[in-house]
C-alpha cells in the first residue's frame, strides 16, 4: 500500500472541517477534485473511510484510525523540511503567506524585493485572505505563517498552536470627504453625527472600530457596510461618509479624501503568526527580518505588542 501525502493532507480537512465542501476551500481545490482524491484514497487502502451524513462528512472508524496517522505523518514530513533546511546552506525554500490588501500592497513590496538581493533561494508567495482568515489557516498547516492584528481596544485571543513575531504598529486615522473637518485633528466623537462606511461587526476591523466608537461615547450610524478598505476609502471619497484608516492603508487613499488624526488614537499592531512547530525553520525567521525592515524603513517599526 502506497499512500499519497497529498491525499493525506486532504483526509486530514475533511476531518477537521466536516465537509468536502470546507476542506476543499482550506486546500484552494473544487469540491469536486478533493472529492475524487478522497475516493482514491479509498481504493488505495482498499476500505471506506467516510460516509455522508447530509452535507457532512463522518469518518468510519478506518477513516478515524488513518487520519490519526495523517496528522503524524504530515507533523514528520514539516519537522523533516525544517531539518532539511537548516542543513542545507543554499537557505533555498518557498514559503506561503497570508495577507491583506494594505500589507500586500504597502509592506510586502519592499520586504521581498530586500529579501530577494539578499536570500534569493527564498521565494515567498502570497494568498490574500480575510485577517480573520489567516490565524487559522496557518493552524491548519495550509499556510507557513500569516499576518495577523491586534487593536488597541480589541486583541485577538491567543492561539497556543502559534506564536507571534510584532512586525509594524500602525495608528488609525479619520478618512473624511474633502472639507468635512477644518482642523488638522479630530475626535471620534466629532464624527458621532456622520454617516460611516465600515466593515460589518464580524470582522476583526468592524469589531473594533465599532469599540472605539462606543467607548467615546456613541454608537456609529452606518450607512454602508462594505469590507474592503479601498472601497471604503473610494466611497468616502464620494461624499457618502467617514470611515477609519490604518497607516498601511493611506497608500490606497484616492482623490477626494482627507486624512485626520484622531485626538485619542486608535492603535494596531501587526504581527507575524506561525506554528510553534516551524519556530527553528531558518527561512521563515529571515523572512521575519526583512518585513520587519521594511516596516521600520516606512516609519512602523515593531514595538512590545499592545496590552
Amino acid at each position: 500500500m502506497e499512500l499519497s501525502l497529498h491525499r493525506l493532507r486532504m483526509l486530514r480537512e475533511l476531518r477537521r472541517r466536516g465537509t468536502v465542501t470546507a476542506a476543499a476551500a482550506a486546500l484552494h481545490y473544487t469540491a469536486s477534485a478533493v472529492s475524487q482524491q478522497l475516493a482514491q484514497l479509498e481504493r488505495d487502502v482498499g476500505g471506506k473511510l467516510f460516509e455522508r451524513l447530509g452535507r457532512r462528512v463522518q469518518l468510519t472508524d478506518l477513516g478515524m484510525v488513518l487520519a490519526e496517522h495523517a496528522e503524524e505523518i504530515l507533523g514528520a514530513v514539516e519537522r523533516a523540511t525544517m531539518a532539511l533546511e537548516e542543513a542545507q546552506q543554499s537557505r533555498s525554500v518557498r514559503l506561503t503567506a497570508g495577507v491583506w490588501a494594505s500589507v500586500a500592497s504597502g509592506l510586502l513590496p519592499p520586504a521581498l524585493s530586500a529579501l530577494a538581493a539578499t536570500h534569493p533561494g527564498i521565494e515567498v508567495r502570497t494568498r490574500e485572505l480575510t485577517p480573520e482568515e489567516t490565524a487559522g489557516a496557518v493552524r491548519d498547516g495550509t499556510l507557513d505563517f500569516s499576518f495577523v492584528i491586534d487593536y488597541s481596544d480589541y486583541p485577538m485571543p491567543e492561539d497556543p498552536a502559534l506564536e507571534r513575531a510584532v512586525i509594524a504598529v500602525e495608528r488609525l486615522h479619520a478618512a473624511v470627504p474633502v472639507g468635512t473637518v477644518p482642523a488638522g485633528v479630530v475626535s471620534l466623537q466629532d464624527l458621532a453625527e456622520q454617516p460611516w462606511i465600515l466593515a460589518g461587526p464580524r470582522s476583526h476591523f468592524g469589531r473594533a472600530v465599532r469599540i472605539a466608537c462606543q467607548r467615546a461615547g456613541f454608537e456609529p450610524t452606518i450607512d454602508h457596510e462594505v469590507g474592503e478598505q479601498a472601497t471604503a476609502l473610494a466611497m468616502v471619497g464620494a461624499g457618502l461618509g467617514v470611515t477609519l484608516v490604518s497607516d498601511l492603508g493611506l497608500s490606497l487613499r484616492p482623490p477626494g479624501v482627507d486624512i485626520v488624526a484622531l485626538t485619542d488614537p486608535v492603535m494596531r499592531t501587526v504581527s507575524i503568526a506561525y506554528r510553534r512547530t516551524a519556530a527553528r525553520r531558518p527561512a521563515l525567521h529571515l523572512v521575519i527580518d526583512a518585513v520587519r525592515g521594511a516596516a521600520a524603513e516606512l516609519g512602523l517599526g515593531a514595538r512590545a505588542p499592545l496590552p
